[in-house]
């Protein structure tokens, strides 16, 4: 394989096109040419030989990236933390997003399956900075490191690879409920105590369902960002990951169907019991689910995501790069809050002060 990498060329002055998020077009950041991406997709004979082919996730992947696209990618592979990010020759490869340190191209592409589908970035690295910073405003005791502007600027924009599930379930279950009544007369209290068998059953169909594709990205803070509007995600189309970085999947369509499955085993417990109403107590006694049709496709969705090393830990700020959902943790600066608190005790102790000579005064 070619160890040059292909670029998106502006038709008109040759610049290096990237995906801008507020127009959903590859755009020239030195002629501010605009280009639909459908439009620079049949310009480039290359990215026009893309093919789209079904998943089954029970199943061996069947959808493959074309010679064409293999041949026009990179893999980084981070020598920290062992993150495989994959990216375009658009994208400065300066630091790994998920752990902050340098990452190393390897110059070989080791193989992956080709995405079904892509949700584009809808807000711009600067909005994210600025959503950052506001998070920051209401942390003050947050360390200098956290805020400094530089810092910030490093955020990275990165697809996150995600296993999206359909499935079908039957579910049948049994609950022991309870109506109580009570009342009184002139002599005794009384209290009535009814127990019933309740039965409930019928089918549900799930769409969608995330579960997070990459070991590298920690699940629950995946899960505190979604959800994303799948409604929005569009064929993939190797023209929105210019200017960003992609990881590829590491954990298997199986094994991530493991974890959507308890999702839809959780969700659909909670609608059927959802519909037992009218009773004082009710207890699930017994439920049996079959899940059928299921099957998996390979989506990149959006994240904002920049990594703060602080006294040897990392902190994670992440932001859906869709919706604009943020979550982020930040530790205390300790000698921070020890200054403002001397200071606030200072201050008490001189009002305190200044108030006990005036009542000695009067």
């Amino acid at each position: 394989m070619s160890d040059e990498l292909k670029q998106y060329k502006c038709p008109n002055c040759g610049g290096i096109l990237v995906f801008d998020s507020s127009t959903q077009n590859l755009k020239c950041p030195y002629c501010h040419s605009e280009f639909d991406v459908e439009m620079m997709q049949s310009y480039d004979k290359d990215v026009a030989e893309t093919t789209d082919n079904e998943l089954s996730w029970t199943s061996k992947p069947q959808g493959q990236w074309s010679q064409s696209e293999a041949a026009n990618i990179r893999e980084y592979v981070c020598k920290s933390c062992g993150g495989d990010i994959i990216t375009d020759e658009t994208t400065a490869a300066s630091s790994c997003p998920y752990c902050g340190n340098p990452v190393v191209m390897v110059n070989q592409f080791k193989g992956s399956l080709r995405p079904d589908k892509v949700i584009p970035f809808k807000f711009s690295k600067q909005q994210a900075i600025e959503r950052y910073r506001k998070h920051l405003t209401d942390k003050p005791l947050a360390p200098k490191a956290f805020k400094a502007e530089k810092h910030m600027q490093e955020i990275k924009g990165v697809y996150v690879p995600f296993w999206m599930y359909d499935a079908d379930v039957t579910a049948r279950a049994r609950f022991t409920a309870t109506r109580v009544r009570s009342w009184s007369d002139r002599d005794y209290n009384y209290t009535e105590t009814r127990y019933y068998n309740v039965f409930r059953g019928g089918d549900i169909s799930f769409d969608n369902v995330p579960a997070n594709g990459s070991s590298k990205m920690d699940t629950v803070l995946m899960e505190s960002i979604e959800p994303f509007d799948m409604k929005q995600a569009v064929d993939f189309n190797m023209d929105y990951l210019a200017g960003y970085f992609a990881d590829k999947f590491d954990i298997s369509a199986e094994e991530s169907g493991r974890k959507a499955n308890q999702r839809i085993r959780n969700s659909t417990a909670s609608a059927i019991q959802s519909t037992v109403s009218g009773y004082s107590t009710v207890t699930q006694a017994g439920m049996n689910m079959a899940l059928v049709n299921e099957s998996a496709s390979y989506c990149l969705l959006p994240v904002w995501l920049l990594v703060t090393t602080y006294q040897g830990k990392k902190y994670y700020f992440a932001m859906n790069g869709q919706t604009g959902k943020l979550v982020g943790d930040l530790p205390t600066d300790t000698g921070l809050f020890a200054r403002s608190f001397a200071l606030i005790f200072a201050v008490v102790s001189a009002l305190v002060f200044v108030a006990s000579f005036l009542l000695k005064l009067f």
